[in-house]
């Protein structure tokens, strides 16, 4: 599984995104610009430039006709894909986290950081797939949680509530359409770092600095598995074709400089997502990995390290070839 080596940016990676096709690949980093590229050899298509402070999130529409970013300067810009134009400004009064749209890209979905005497806040804009409309000044719905940061937030399938992360650990569920806050569990013992759905929005993984993921049902919050790591993970992803999780992290970046990649644990890690097993490791950044992508069609996922790569991978034969044995609980 030969890597392909992106370097299109100067700082650390934040977050790295497939459009629904899976022929595009966009990456986010503290350098400021959005990059673009083919996923299948990793050619760069452009640059998205306009934000003055660095990148936390993007996200495209199912359509890949829109992309949208959200930044430390404290906007969201919508981008036409096509030509990299910015065709509209959100602002608010701190950093934007989080984006993303929902299942039909008519809305979007944010969450801004909790400083300065402002809460974090989620907000959901309504939005046009049309790079020439004029998009919606207000929010449909806007909520915030002072006792609770928010660190992560996504959709559910049908677009029917809004999961959300926190720093304390927690998970909390709440219903789209009104903002009520219907469900809050205690998921983890420190932040949740990363929040990713399944391919059908049925269940979602959650990684934290506690070393842990865990798999939790989108209806209830129940814990469905828990993976254990041996280092701080920052990322896991679902795999839509084989039963695995991805899962990515390292030690702090604080204290990289000091260590060498293997005792800084810089692996992406492969979990067998029903029995929990770690089944293997990829080695390649040097230092943490910050964020993962899956392929939507599972043939392939993308790292973004602190070392300012990203690194893409397509499976090879031995992957989908990989069997489990169950009855000695361990790879054959």
């Amino acid at each position: 599984m030969r890597p392909i080596l992106l370097k299109g940016h100067e700082r650390p990676l934040t977050q790295l995104k497939y459009n629904k096709d899976g022929d595009l690949l966009f990456s986010t980093a503290r350098d400021k610009i959005v990059n673009v590229y083919y996923s299948h050899n990793g050619e760069r298509l452009g640059t998205y430039t306009g934000h003055q402070g660095a990148l936390w999130s993007v996200d495209v529409d199912p359509t890949s006709t829109i992309a949208a970013t959200g930044a430390a300067d404290n906007t969201i810009k919508l981008w036409e894909v096509r030509t990299g134009r910015c065709i509209h400004t959100w602002n608010f009064p701190t950093a934007v986290k989080v984006v993303q749209f929902n299942e039909d890209g008519n809305m979007l979905l944010a969450i801004t950081e909790q400083r300065m005497g402002y809460q974090g806040t989620v907000y959901v804009f309504p939005v046009t797939i049309d790079v020439e409309a004029k998009q919606s000044e207000e929010p449909i719905i806007k909520f915030s949680s002072p006792e609770n940061k928010f660190t992560k937030a996504g959709w559910s399938y049908l677009n029917k509530w809004i999961i959300t992360g926190h720093l304390d650990g927690c998970v909390s569920k709440y219903d789209a359409k009104t903002g009520e806050l219907l469900l809050k569990v205690t998921v983890h013992e420190k932040e949740v770092t990363d929040l990713q759905f399944s391919p059908d929005m049925t269940y979602f993984i959650t990684t934290s600095k506690d070393k842990t993921a865990r798999i939790l049902d989108t209806k209830n919050l129940k814990v469905m598995k828990t993976f254990v790591a041996d280092a701080p993970l920052n990322t896991g992803a679902i795999t839509p074709r084989k039963d695995f999780v991805i899962l990515g992290g390292g030690q702090d970046a604080k204290d990289v400089t000091t260590t060498g990649s293997r005792q800084g644990k810089f692996e992406a890690r492969f979990y067998h997502k029903i029995f929990e097993d770690e089944i293997g490791r990829l080695k390649g950044h040097f230092g943490p990995l910050n964020h993962i992508a899956v392929h939507p069609a599972g043939s392939g996922f993308a790292s973004g390290g602190e070392d300012g790569y990203v690194r893409v991978h397509h499976f090879d034969k031995s992957y989908y070839d990989f069997l489990y044995d169950v009855e000695r609980m361990r790879p054959e």
